[in-house]
C-alpha cells in the first residue's frame, strides 16, 4: 500500500502529538522529586553542633542520590534565633536547632531543662532528655505545630565569664551587668541572684563584651572557645548553673507533607548527628579548660550551694514550678531529685 506525502505528514504529526500528550499526563513519581531545604543555627561554624549537622546533610545528600539537599547556615547567618524560629514556623526555612528555653514563649515547659542547678551531671541529663522528660516536652511542642527530632544536641553546662573579677558567691553578682539570651527563665534566675541581666543575641555578644555594654556573660566552655570570648574575658567561674540543650526541629505541617522515605533518611541522620555531637562535647570538656588557660583565662570553682540557697530564698523554684505545672515538675524531679 502506498500513501501520499500529505498523508504521511498527517500520520507523523498525530503520532508526535499523542506522544507529547502521554508524557505530559504521565504521573510524577515521588522518587523523582527533588527536595531543597535550609537549616539554620546560631552555633559557630566550627562548633560540633554545626559540624555534625553539616556532616548529616552530606550523608543525607549522598544516601538520597542528591534528591534531598539540605543547606546548613551556621553562625546566625539566617538571623537571630527568634528570627529563625519565626522563619521555620512561617516556612521560610525548614529546619533549625535552638535551646528549649528559646521555645518557651510558645510552650513554657520547653525550657524546663534549663532550671537552675537541676541536673548534677550528664547521667541525669541524658536519662531525662532521652526519657520521660524529653518525651513530655516533644509532645507539648507538637501541639503547636513544632516537630522535634528524638535526640537533643548538647550545648553543655553554662558557666560565668567576666572581664574584671571571679564570681565566687552570689554577692559577687550584685548589680553585675551580665549578658544572657532573651530567655525569661534565665533572666529571672540572674535577677534573683542579684545581678543586672541584659538580653543580647548571641551574634552580637562579642561586640557587647568588647565595648563594655556588659561586663560578663554565661555560656558553655565550647562556645566560650569557638566564639573566642577569651579575647574579651579574663575569668571563668565554673558555676555550671544550668544545662543547655538544642532541639532540632521543623514545623509539624511541613514534616507531615514529606514522603515517609524522606522523613526516615532525615530523621536517622539528624538523630545520629546529635549522638555524635554529644560525644564531641564530652571530649571537648576534658581539655578545653587547659586550652582556655593557655589563652590567659583564669578558672575558679565556686561552691554551688550558696547560689541554690539564694534562689530558694528568692522564690525562684516555687515560681518556676508554678509556671511549668505540677505534672512537668514531678517528671523533672524524678531525675533531678527535690528542688
Amino acid at each position: 500500500m502506498s500513501i501520499s506525502r500529505r498523508q504521511f505528514n498527517r500520520i507523523a504529526l498525530g503520532a508526535a502529538s499523542a506522544a507529547l500528550f502521554s508524557l505530559a499526563s504521565a504521573p510524577v513519581h515521588a522518587a523523582d522529586k527533588q527536595y531543597k531545604f535550609k537549616y539554620g543555627t546560631a552555633f559557630p561554624n566550627d562548633h560540633p553542633g554545626a559540624v555534625r549537622i553539616k556532616e548529616a546533610a552530606d550523608a543525607i545528600r549522598k544516601e538520597s542520590n542528591g534528591r534531598i539537599d539540605i543547606q546548613v547556615f551556621a553562625q546566625s547567618t539566617l538571623g537571630s534565633e527568634p528570627d529563625m524560629i519565626f522563619q521555620v514556623r512561617s516556612g521560610a526555612i525548614q529546619f533549625m536547632s535552638t535551646a528549649g528555653t528559646n521555645l518557651q514563649s510558645m510552650v513554657p515547659v520547653a525550657g524546663i531543662n534549663g532550671v537552675a542547678f537541676a541536673f548534677k551531671d550528664y547521667k541525669q541529663v541524658w536519662a531525662a532528655m532521652d526519657g520521660e522528660l524529653g518525651a513530655y516536652v516533644h509532645k507539648q511542642l507538637e501541639k503547636i505545630n513544632v516537630y522535634t527530632f528524638d535526640k537533643v544536641l548538647d550545648n553543655g553546662y553554662r558557666n560565668i565569664t567576666t572581664a574584671t573579677k571571679p564570681i565566687n558567691t552570689p554577692a559577687d553578682l550584685a548589680n553585675f551587668k551580665i549578658r544572657v539570651p532573651g530567655i525569661p527563665l534565665w533572666i529571672a534566675m540572674f535577677k534573683d541572684l542579684g545581678a543586672a541581666p541584659t538580653s543580647i543575641n548571641f551574634g552580637e555578644l562579642y561586640s557587647a563584651l568588647q565595648t563594655k555594654i556588659v561586663d560578663g556573660q554565661e555560656n558553655p566552655l565550647p562556645l566560650i572557645q569557638s566564639a573566642k570570648l577569651y579575647e574579651t574575658q579574663k575569668y571563668v567561674s565554673m558555676t555550671g548553673h544550668t544545662w543547655d540543650g538544642h532541639y532540632i526541629f521543623t514545623s509539624t505541617k511541613f514534616w507531615n507533607s514529606l514522603p515517609k522515605d524522606v522523613q526516615e533518611i532525615i530523621s536517622r541522620n539528624f538523630n545520629a548527628a546529635a549522638v555524635k555531637e554529644r560525644a564531641d562535647i564530652a571530649e571537648l570538656n576534658t581539655h578545653l579548660e587547659a586550652e582556655l588557660k593557655k589563652q590567659g583565662m583564669v578558672f575558679n570553682y565556686p561552691d554551688k550551694q550558696p547560689f541554690i540557697d539564694a534562689l530558694k530564698k528568692a522564690g525562684f523554684y516555687t515560681n518556676t514550678k508554678a509556671k511549668y505545672g505540677a505534672e512537668a515538675w514531678t517528671i523533672l524531679e524524678k531525675y533531678s531529685g527535690p528542688l
